[in-house]
């Protein structure tokens, strides 16, 4: 543990040293919605915070909803006094904020690894699924890819707007993949890029992708999970800084615009053992077979966090490699878990269903968890799209019955923690609940 500090103690003076500037530091963690709420702290008592003294935040700060405002959930929110709960640094995030107008830091907070861990903090629940993974022997290796829009930076009657094209002043409103969208917008897609890597993230390929001004940016294979969670967290935080720097607004919605493709959170995940082997590849390629089953097995009953919002179950069956069913393929981008031609000991899965708004810790938590139910089951999976267009096992395309699905499911609640689900499922119920309160002028125009 003082070795621990004593790093700690060493990254916040080198951190100071080189950027004597910056006076304060943001202290930032993922709740459940996938928002960041924290603390900012002055630089000099962040030293203090790494030397050992106490980091508290309020333990339901986790439980917001998608507004910020807390639901009744349990005992928690208004029957438990609302008490602080314990946070420790992450060692190695504390990095420079560059897009905002005054000299800034941020460094990541968690839970897991404190003596009490709060059990529904979404990084607490992966770091305790690859705990578990680890202690069988098995080593994740995960890569994820994230889709995002850039839109105009004013909305207008509360809508986005194309973004403008830099060179030519017109909206960007043609869906196409044409290299040239990086060229027109190189300028604050490298601005992203340059961020990003200043945070530590290992960003890779940029892809210009169908819908207007959207774009895909893929991260490099990482084998710490936990590490691979926290790039896509943070640079969906850094990359909507940069876009307003340049006057547009980057969003991870799921489905902006109904005509066109909606944004996804592709995870690559490969499986090894302590010498390095391939999991997936064992007996010639079983292994694979069997934990594509269990993907497919538990994926309907975690929608609610492959889906997270309203919004996102729009994205389900829309224009473009968007599945409606449970589904698996080789090389098939319509399927849910894609397997990408490889050799053995790059074999691994893309998992594709999730929306770019998803939380990424609860995303890779839930694949985990599915590639481990099927490497115990040992079940064959349906037949891949490949073989049979028609192949694949429904699942719930509403909130509601989502939430009523993931609930149910002794598989996921004892993976993931019947806690968690218990919380998660009452978070996103009490969520879509408040989403409904509101008429909108729709409902005049049919039916007043």
């Amino acid at each position: 543990m003082k070795s621990h500090y004593s790093t700690l103690l060493a990254e916040v003076r080198t951190f100071r040293q080189n950027h004597p500037d910056v006076r304060y530091v943001d202290l930032i963690a993922l709740d459940i919605p996938g928002h960041f709420y924290g603390k900012r702290y002055p630089v000099e008592m962040l030293e203090k915070v790494a030397a050992g003294s106490p980091l508290k935040l309020p333990q339901n700060a986790v439980l917001l909803g998608a507004q910020g405002g807390l639901f009744k959930i349990g005992d928690y929110c208004f029957n438990d006094g609302d008490p602080d709960a314990n946070r420790r640094l992450v060692p190695g995030t504390l990095k420079p904020v560059s897009w905002e107008a005054q000299p800034l830091g941020q460094m990541l907070i968690t839970s897991d690894g404190t003596e009490a861990p709060i059990e529904f903090e979404p990084r607490e629940v992966l770091a305790k699924v690859l705990e578990r993974l680890q202690h069988k022997g098995i080593h994740p290796v995960v890569a994820f890819e994230l889709e995002f829009y850039l839109f105009d930076k004013k909305l207008e009657n509360g809508l986005p707007q194309f973004a403008r094209d830099p060179l030519s002043d017109d909206a960007d409103d043609q869906p196409n993949l044409h290299i040239e969208r990086l060229s027109r917008f190189s300028e604050v897609l490298d601005d992203m890029a340059q961020t990003a890597k200043a945070q530590g993230i290992d960003i890779t390929v940029i892809t210009a992708e169908i819908g207007p001004g959207q774009f895909e940016i893929n991260f490099g294979h990482c084998d710490d999970g936990l590490r691979a969670a926290d790039w896509a967290a943070l640079f969906c935080r850094s990359t909507r800084g940069v876009a307003l720097k340049h006057g547009y607004r980057a969003s991870f919605m799921a489905k902006p615009y109904l005509q066109f493709p909606g944004s996804g959170m592709h995870v690559h995940v490969s499986l090894y053992d302590a010498a390095g082997n391939n999991l997936l590849a064992a007996h010639q390629q079983q292994a694979l077979r069997h934990a594509v089953a269990g993907c497919l097995e538990l994926l309907p009953h975690c929608m609610p966090i492959f889906s997270p919002n309203h919004n996102a179950f729009r994205r389900l069956g829309g224009t473009v490699n968007a599945a409606t069913r449970a589904s698996w393929g080789f090389e098939d981008r319509d399927a849910c878990v894609r397997i990408p031609e490889s050799d053995p000991r790059n074999l691994r899965i893309e998992h594709r269903v999730a929306s770019a708004d998803a939380n990424p810790y609860l995303v890779l938590a839930a694949i985990l968890v599915g590639l481990e139910h099927g490497l115990e089951a040992k079940r064959e999976p349906i037949a891949p799209l490949n073989e049979d267009r028609s192949s694949g096992t429904d699942f719930p395309v509403e909130m509601l019955d989502a939430v009523r699905a993931m609930q149910q499911q002794p598989i996921v609640r004892d993976k993931l923690g019947a806690e968690f689900v218990d919380v998660y499922c009452e978070n996103k119920r009490q969520d879509h609940l408040a989403f409904q309160q509101e008429i909108h002028a729709r409902e005049y125009r049919w039916f007043l």
